[in-house]
């Protein structure tokens, strides 16, 4: 923490100690920065010239707010679009309000916490900002894209001494707009508000959500850009997250040869985020390509352990501190399927689940692009090494991500074929992702021996009718129970089959010593949850949402907070059950 913030945050924690852990919105606003000030005061006739606060990143000097090129700048001043109609609280974050932002709930009952978050208002002296970037799209180069419908609102440090960066999002047109209006609809609102929470309860490194509100604005959409233009109405969330630089953001300055400001926006970043990088030592850029390469295959891995695909894995929606941002057309695979594309708009099935890690390489090589140019021969060739190894970067987390999910202690030399071998077994019975590790967290060891699978656990009775399953089961049985085994015994041409690779290895050593079935089931109802956000939960919400209707958004957010609980309600929504049939007609799209 740098010695700024932990004095800021200091102070803030003696604030929020006098009487209450809460502060109000005034005080709130108060302790709120702009990201900007005055580099010179205007004379008379003149505009005023801007700079960041705390760092040499320079803002567009043109101010009026029209769609253009923008160079040699990090960012836009663009002031929120006010709606012109009435405005609905949705939803909040208690926690991000109370926890983050230090808030008392109860503003949230005002009409200036309103006016706040729905971009009606800004505060006086605040500059909002749009940040320019660029980035690859479906693998193609796009060249400037930018916030073309979010404001950078301001920067909070809270009373942790912890700097968080407020944006609004579908609050109005940005000089990044390019043909769109700005807006966002309540429909992707809802997903996005809801998912961001969600993800971070599921233990995944996200933006936060911290409130949704709704107009009675129209907004026309073509959601499957088939023709059909229909009326939808206008939504905005308030996000906050540790930074929203991403990898667009260093690509749009290599692409234009901006390599100075390039420099200066990279050592703000590392001086900021990276506080263990010394910014004196010469290979920091080399260190911090080392840390993103490395937590972006964690990130991936971390996603591909509940199931997520993000829908949209362009290098501009990829952040630079390996937090899952921009939540669009994303979902939560239901039956197993690498093949699986929640995105209706990805044609070419670029952005499949089963692709996530292969693209997260392909970002990754376009921002070692977009350093070169500051990196010398040596340290060129040493970043390429590291680009090397994220591939078994990638594999190492997720089998130690999946080893955790069967309930595995230890090492086991065939750990990951055991892995590779359930999820064949479930590509070809399309068993339920989330279910199978959650029902496999249930059921005890001597009803999987006897091969009697209960009702409720219908993922399992899926999986069970798989002709090789009573071999996985007893393979898996005697992992867990400390066997000692060869590969040559158990495996034999039945992996082969499967899993189309050998180890080469004769035997192994498994080591749940000391292990208990009760020890196992309550270590894996930790981490495999029983809820997530499927896609037709979301839909129901967004129903009744539309409808003014909160009630389903709201049960959500209850559920989801604590998504490796049993909860009677979420029993009862039946969000633990096979999903409804209506539920295989659904489809999103990057329309929102």
């Amino acid at each position: 923490m740098h010695t700024k913030e932990a004095c800021v945050g200091e102070r803030r924690l003696k604030e929020c100690e006098r009487g209450t852990t809460r502060i109000f919105f005034p005080l709130f606003l108060s302790h709120l920065q702009s990201w900007v000030c005055f580099s010179s005061l205007p004379s008379t006739g003149t505009k005023p010239s801007w700079i960041v606060q705390s760092a040499a990143l320079p803002v567009d000097p043109i101010q009026e707010n029209y769609v253009r090129q923008v160079r040699d700048c990090i960012f836009s001043v663009a002031y929120p679009t006010p709606f012109k109609s009435r405005v609905l609280l949705v939803a909040v974050s208690k926690v991000v309000l109370e926890e983050i932002l230090d808030l008392d709930v109860s503003i949230t009952e005002t009409d200036d916490f309103l006016q706040f978050v729905s971009g009606g208002k800004v505060g006086i002296g605040f500059v909002p900002l749009a940040h320019r970037y660029g980035g690859h799209q479906f693998g193609s180069w796009a060249g400037q894209l930018g916030d073309g419908r979010a404001h950078m609102i301001g920067v909070y440090t809270n009373r942790y001494g912890e700097r968080w960066e407020l944006q609004l999002k579908g609050s109005g047109k940005t000089p990044y707009s390019r043909d769109g209006d700005g807006r966002a609809v309540l429909r992707s609102s809802v997903r996005e508000f809801l998912c961001s929470e969600a993800m971070h309860y599921l233990g995944i490194p996200t933006s936060r959500a911290a409130s949704l509100v709704v107009s009675d604005d129209d907004v026309w959409r073509d959601q499957f850009y088939n023709g059909n233009v229909k009326k939808e109405r206008g939504a905005v969330v308030l996000r906050v997250a540790k930074s929203w630089f991403r990898i667009g953001s260093l690509e749009i300055l290599a692409h234009s040869g901006e390599l100075d400001l390039q420099r200066s926006l990279l050592d703000f970043i590392i001086q900021e985020h990276f506080p263990s990088i010394s910014m004196n030592d010469s290979n920091r850029y080399l260190d911090f390509f080392s840390r993103v390469v490395s937590e972006t295959a964690n990130l991936i891995a971390l996603w591909m352990s509940v199931g997520f695909a993000h829908g949209v894995c362009n290098t501009d929606n990829f952040s630079l501190l390996s937090i899952t941002i921009d939540y669009g057309p994303f979902g939560f695979m239901e039956s197993y399927d690498p093949d699986f594309v929640p995105n209706t708009s990805d044609d070419e099935r670029r952005y499949k689940i089963g692709n996530q890690a292969n693209v997260g390489l392909f970002n990754l090589d376009k921002l070692l692009q977009a350093l070169k140019p500051l990196l010398d021969s040596r340290q060129k060739q040493l970043a390429f090494q590291i680009v090397e190894g994220y591939s078994s970067h990638y594999y190492l987390h997720f089998t130690e991500l999946f080893k955790a999910k069967l309930g595995f202690l230890g090492e086991g030399e065939d750990d990951y074929y055991l892995i590779a071998f359930l999820l064949r077994l479930m590509e070809d019975t399309k068993a339920d992702f989330t279910m199978t590790f959650r029902q496999l967290s249930e059921i005890t060891q001597d009803q999987l021996k006897e091969l009697h699978i209960p009702k409720e656990y219908w993922a399992l009775q899926d999986l069970a009718k798989h002709k090789f399953f009573s071999d996985w089961v007893t393979m898996y049985l005697l992992r867990l129970r400390r066997s000692r085994y060869t590969q040559e015994r158990l495996w034999g041409s039945l992996c082969a089959r499967i899993c189309r690779e050998s180890s080469g290895k004769k035997g192994q050593t498994v080591s749940n010593k000391g292990d208990s079935d009760s020890k196992r089931r309550k270590r894996m109802t930790s981490i495999n949850p029983r809820y997530v956000l499927r896609n037709w939960m979301a839909e129901s919400a967004i129903r009744k949402a539309e409808m003014n209707d909160f009630s389903g958004v709201h049960l959500l957010q209850q559920v989801l907070q604590h998504p490796f609980q049993r909860q009677s309600v979420a029993e009862k929504a039946g969000y633990a059950l096979h999903p409804p049939t209506w539920a295989k007609d659904l489809k999103v799209s990057c329309s929102s």
